[in-house]
């Protein structure tokens, strides 16, 4: 991703720190019920999630929301 600075020049960020950025912006839900550290839930959030992407066999062996 690229972003400017505060001097206007271009800067690139690492896609993975901006996916943890943007997911550590807390949900109404979240921010209800609080948390202790929203950049390492964030962080293990996507890390589940890109496992889950990764094996949608397996995931879809593990759910219990799809039918058998």
């Amino acid at each position: 991703m690229r972003t400017r600075d505060e001097y206007g020049r271009i800067v690139t960020q690492d896609p993975d720190l901006t996916r943890i950025e943007r997911r550590a912006q807390l949900t109404p839900e979240e921010a209800a019920a609080g948390s202790d550290d929203p950049r390492r839930q964030a962080e293990i959030i996507l890390e589940d999630s890109d496992e889950r992407t990764a094996d949608p066999e397996q995931t879809e062996r593990d759910s219990v929301q799809t039918p058998d």
